[in-house]
């Protein structure tokens, strides 16, 4: 069952990205040709490059996340298995779900709260910022749920040799 919900919400965050990422370079190119060419600067396409990148960063990391893509110091652990393996990977998957629900989460809905609140709209494109920034709770529950996966995965796991690290080899 958790499977294929983590299946499904994995598909439809790779989906979404795609789309924003389809929807930033097809921005950036039309600020390019109004630029350089028509000489004639759009004046939303640099606020919206921003807005989409915030909204990709974030997203992105938590893809990341379950794809085991995001950036980690892995040195001291490539050569550990079994219950060692299993007890670093809890205790790391722990301290991201307490610093996504204690920052993501909590932080970032008073955060969008407040810029609901004071109706803080940004310049060019008159929009709320507090829908720019509902991704950092959006993407804090992403990380929460792909920790958990992650975790339950590592238990299930059973005690295996060393994982060969591609960098750590030497040729």
């Amino acid at each position: 069952m958790m499977n294929k919900l983590t299946q499904i919400l994995t598909k439809m965050l790779g989906l979404f990205l795609i789309t924003l990422m389809g929807i930033l370079v097809l921005n950036v190119t039309w600020q390019v040709v109004t630029r350089f060419i028509l000489r004639n600067p759009s004046a939303f396409t640099e606020e919206l490059a921003g807005f989409l990148l915030i909204w990709i960063g974030l997203l992105g990391a938590s893809y990341a996340l379950h794809t085991k893509a995001h950036l980690g110091i892995d040195i001291f652990t490539i050569k550990l298995t079994g219950f060692k393996k299993q007890m670093i990977e809890v205790a790391i998957y722990t301290i991201i779900i307490l610093f996504a629900f204690f920052v993501m989460i909590i932080g970032g809905f008073r955060l969008v709260q407040l810029t609901l609140k004071l109706n803080q709209i940004s310049p060019t494109l008159g929009i709320k910022m507090g829908y720019v920034y509902l991704v950092i709770p959006l993407s804090g529950l992403f990380f929460i749920y792909y920790s958990i996966v992650l975790t339950m995965e590592s238990f299930q796991q059973k005690p295996t040799q060393p994982a060969e690290h591609e960098i750590s080899k030497i040729d």
